[in-house]
């Protein structure tokens, strides 16, 4: 007769909570592991289709200037607040070698509080003040201006820059060139005048460096859309009156450039048109900089990126495939975000061991992709004669490229934000003072 005795039935409950407990987390590996692997593959994917674009961008054509002067531009300068930088660009483009009467400058002084108006009229520029508290930020302002030019001189394009920037004496050239060719949009080189200020700034500057080589011309010689950089712009005016401006939210340029490929209209790339560009000293302007930009890119995401992503795989257009994997881009950032996050948390907090193929393969494989995208960098940087002391930063950029994950997680759980917040420029840089080559 068997004796039935507490310490056994103990016994036998501890056993099988021990039994349900591993289950338990057993089934919580295999779960992580499955939803892993996907996401590593996913992302591993968008890696190697990043690596086989960027193998068209090593080589950057000559395009010598064919056409003489003969385009009409009206350049647009945003500005809020920009007494003691805007000085410096309205002089670059007043020394531009196009004839002074085919280009106009306007300053549009938006909400201003400070000298702005007063130091473009001093500079040579056309002063347009502007006052509206509810519609603040640079794509409002931009639309406004573009209903004031309809009663002016008409032009045969619009030019957009930022009140902080520098242009090169041939830019207007390289545009009346490229409009001449048939081109209707146009991107500018993205160069930067404080690249060596601090770690942030080089970080940044050696970012540009790499899209403005490696993406930007890579997709200008595959004939696919560049992405439009919210300065160093040019629109055919006829196209902008035909499609309306209507960028009004926290990425105007990335708004208005999805519009141009839905329609079939591709942004061209100038890679001799420089214009240069001062980027944050400090981190957390860094920071609130790119807080603005990933939100701005997620809005832009949730209205397109599935529409282009069905149409690009229907129409067999690439160009439309290509913009919506450029729209994935918060999203992938995230995501390797939060997996970096979450093997951490496996690994030391549940001691989970990452011995499965699963685990391992997906792993690897992107660590190599990530490895070689990483080495294009400097790559990038030798290809465009970048100042030597941009390579002793690279041993940075890794941990800034790591901040671009908790930005873009904050920017995901307030990407219904429309707020601008105004970056501010202290700097007042002379063209010939720019070292970046």
């Amino acid at each position: 007769m068997l004796e039935w005795s507490p310490l056994k039935h103990v016994g036998y409950l501890s056993h099988t909570t021990d039994w349900k407990r591993g289950l338990n987390m057993s089934l919580l590996y295999d779960a992580f592991n499955g939803v892993y692997f996907t996401i590593q593959v996913l992302t591993a994917a968008i890696a190697v289709y990043h690596f086989a674009m960027s193998i068209f961008g090593l080589v950057q054509r000559k395009e010598d200037t064919t056409h003489p002067p003969q385009k009409r531009f009206a350049v647009l300068i945003p500005a809020h607040n920009e007494e003691r930088v805007v000085g410096p660009l309205i002089d670059s483009l007043r020394a531009q070698i196009y004839p002074r009467d085919l280009f106009d400058i306007y300053l549009i002084a938006d909400n201003c509080t400070d000298h702005t108006a007063d130091v473009g009229r001093r500079h040579g520029a056309i002063v347009y003040e502007r006052t509206d508290y509810e519609k603040k930020g640079k794509g409002f302002a931009i639309e406004w201006m573009l209903e004031q030019l309809k009663s002016l001189p008409e032009s045969d394009a619009i030019l957009m820059f930022d009140a902080d920037n520098l242009v090169e004496p041939k830019f207007l050239n390289v545009m009346n060139d490229k409009l001449c060719q048939g081109h209707q949009v146009i991107q500018g080189y993205l160069g930067v005048k404080n690249p060596f200020d601090t770690w942030v700034s080089v970080s940044l500057a050696i970012s540009y460096w790499y899209d403005n080589r490696l993406w930007q011309n890579a997709r200008y010689n595959l004939g696919l859309p560049c992405a439009l950089g919210g300065t160093g712009l040019c629109i055919d005016y006829a196209l902008l009156q035909e499609m309306g401006w209507e960028a009004t939210g926290l990425t105007e340029d990335l708004e208005f450039g999805v519009r141009c490929v839905k329609r079939g209209v591709i942004p061209a790339w100038a890679h001799d048109a420089k214009v240069y560009d001062e980027k944050p000293m400090t981190f957390m302007a860094s920071f609130r900089q790119r807080l603005r930009w990933q939100q701005g890119h997620f809005n832009c995401a949730k209205q397109h990126m599935f529409t282009l992503l069905k149409e690009g795989i229907q129409e067999h257009s690439l160009m439309k495939f290509d913009t919506a994997v450029y729209l994935f881009q918060p999203m992938r950032s995230l995501i390797v975000f939060l997996t970096s996050v979450l093997m951490f948390l496996f690994n030391f907090s549940f001691s989970i061991k990452t011995g499965s193929v699963y685990l391992n393969q997906p792993k690897s494989f992107l660590l190599w992709i990530s490895l070689i995208l990483f080495l294009e960098i400097p790559l990038a940087l030798l290809l465009e004669r970048i100042n030597w002391r941009a390579y002793f930063a690279l041993i940075l950029v890794p941990i800034f490229l790591w901040t671009w994950g908790p930005v873009t997680l904050h920017a995901y759980f307030t990407k219904e934000n429309r707020k601008w917040y105004h970056t501010v420029h202290k700097r007042s840089i002379r063209l010939d003072q720019v070292h970046d080559p």
